[in-house]
């Protein structure tokens, strides 16, 4: 008798950068945890792959996209990138450019994309902060994908949320994150 073929668990996919990589905490304490947590306790299905980096920037990200799309197949990916393109003052288009790339390449190997938006601190001047907030909204509406329309909201003004450093969210940000991921991925889900 020939064995039976393994059923994998879908696949959710984050490409994050220190966002997501549970920086400056116990990783067991970051959104990607609590979310696989959350999808465990109501039922879904899912297996929860965390490909974020600590520093990672768009085209870092592009560069390994690839390979995990070959490695995890997701049927879902969280694209929460492109705050140290930000940071770093790194051409707009070249950002939206890369995000728009690898929303294509996930699509084109099946999975569906939720794009995280991101915002800039105002002292990097108006017409770019204006521009770089706009790229994740321009890039989920192209590429015809939902948008998280600001990642941080709820978290980035309030000190008591943030670490030392001014950048990197608390522990105690962290159900606020997956809250702010979870509103647009729920209609994603399949159980």
């Amino acid at each position: 008798m020939a064995d039976a073929p393994v059923k994998r668990e879908p696949v959710i996919l984050v490409m994050g950068d220190s966002l997501s990589a549970s920086y400056g905490m116990d990783i067991k304490q970051g959104w990607v945890t609590l979310l696989e947590q959350r999808l465990q306790g109501q039922g879904y299905g899912y297996r929860v792959v965390n490909a974020s980096v600590s520093g990672e920037t768009s085209i870092g990200a592009r560069g390994r996209l690839t390979k995990l799309l070959e490695l995890q197949r997701p049927q879902i990916m969280i694209l929460e990138i492109g705050a140290n393109d930000g940071l770093r003052g790194l051409p707009i288009a070249q950002t939206k450019e890369n995000i728009v790339a690898m929303v294509i390449e996930a699509k084109a190997a099946g999975a569906r994309v939720l794009i995280a938006g991101m915002q800039m601190p105002p002292n990097y001047g108006a017409k770019y902060t204006q521009e770089f907030a706009a790229l994740f909204s321009d890039a989920a509406r192209e590429a015809r994908q939902p948008l998280i329309p600001f990642f941080l909201d709820g978290i980035a003004l309030d000190m008591k949320l943030v670490q030392a450093d001014g950048l990197h969210p608390t522990a105690a940000a962290q159900p606020r994150l997956l809250d702010n991921v979870w509103v647009p991925l729920r209609p994603m889900l399949k159980r």
